[in-house]
């Protein structure tokens, strides 16, 4: 019965830990960029841009297909820190916990 009891507190502390988690994910923002910084984008934790920063030498309609890829590749480094950052933070929580592959937390 304590094994229980024990495992069920660590449970409610996992649990609390992976709300504050949460609550940081929601409230960090990262930068992502290209074009050596002529184009720079910031993404909140939840995916979604609060800001887009083009360098003005880019604006003229014969750059307007290079500037949109610009924007692309600035979006998806953002993508990808924002996903670096929550399998760390995932890891700080659950302690180097190897889960198995696929399995979702309710994030």
């Amino acid at each position: 019965m304590k094994n229980l009891a024990g495992l069920m507190k660590q449970a409610q502390q996992m649990q609390g830990k992976m709300a504050d988690m949460q609550e940081e994910l929601a409230a960090m923002e990262v930068e992502g960029a290209a074009g050596a910084g002529m184009v720079k984008v910031v993404m909140t934790g939840k995916f979604s841009l609060s800001s887009i920063k083009i360098d003005p030498t880019l604006v003229n309609s014969d750059d307007l297909e290079v500037l949109e890829d610009l924007i692309m590749a600035a979006v998806n480094d953002a993508s990808s820190k924002v996903e670096t950052a929550k399998q760390e933070k995932m890891q700080d929580v659950t302690g180097g916990l190897n889960l198995p592959a696929g399995m979702k937390l309710p994030f």
